[in-house]
């Protein structure tokens, strides 16, 4: 669960270090021309398409490679060779970036919402379908959390402990409340949410019932808590548990 955090952590300053390195016009406007052109681009036409030199559009060029923006290679254009040295030229890496604080996970939304169209059960309406796809997801990934890491017994201290990997992964901001209770400070499918705040929160609500079934964590469930400013879940002891109750012995 650490490596997953930490992998996240890393994809935000990839993402905030590619998107910083297209704030200097030039590189900019040659990044947008070589995604246009439709072939490899070399460095002279890179330098033309914005009217500096070769040598400053080689360094603009190589920082858009170190940013992963860009990919470069030895080509001959027209794909005849020629006796010498082949150019350096330039194509899109294809890398998509999308810098959101805080983070946004709006793609699970979308994949939960597919999934949900795909499998939709007869008698069964668009809104059942998806919280059932959504519970689903988080069974399954709750049971690959735990076939990974292992935990052994969870009760809530532990369990709640265990959960905040993932949910921060997701793009939610968990915040402990208590050792028992656990507020989520932000709704990673904000602002979709409050467009449908029924369906949304609800299949919320769902997959994050699903992880705690899958991971097994007893004495915690996620219920609907809508605070302002804050996600709509809340993580906290089940009805039958205090949220005072004693620490568990590790």
């Amino acid at each position: 669960m650490a490596s997953d955090q930490a992998a996240s952590a890393d994809a935000v300053v990839s993402a905030i270090d590619s998107v910083s390195v297209l704030s200097e016009d030039s590189r900019r406007r040659m990044f947008a021309f070589i995604r246009r052109a439709g072939h490899a681009v070399t460095r002279d036409e890179a330098a033309a398409s914005v009217g500096i030199s070769r040598k400053l559009a080689a360094f603009h060029l190589d920082k858009l490679v170190d940013a992963g923006l860009l990919r470069a290679r030895y080509e001959t254009p027209g794909g005849i060779r020629k006796a010498g040295r082949r150019p350096k030229v330039y194509e899109p890496s294809g890398a998509q970036i999308t810098v959101s604080i805080p983070d946004r996970r709006h793609e699970l939304l979308a994949d939960l919402l597919l999934d949900a169209v795909l499998t939709e059960e007869a008698g069964e309406n668009a809104a059942h379908a998806a919280m059932r796809t959504a519970e689903q997801r988080g069974l399954r990934m709750g049971a690959a959390a735990r076939k990974a890491t292992r935990p052994g017994r969870l009760g809530p201290e532990r369990g709640l402990t265990a959960c905040e990997g993932l949910l921060e992964e997701f793009g939610y901001e968990p915040v402990r409340e208590t050792s028992t209770r656990l507020r989520l400070r932000n709704c990673p499918f904000h602002p979709l949410a409050a467009k449908a705040p029924d369906l949304v929160c609800g299949m919320n609500q769902a997959f994050l019932s699903g992880y705690l079934t899958g991971l097994e964590v007893g004495g915690i469930q996620a219920v609907l808590a809508s605070e302002p400013g804050a996600c709509c879940v809340r993580l906290g002891p089940t009805d039958t548990d205090r949220d005072d109750q004693m620490p568990e012995v590790h």
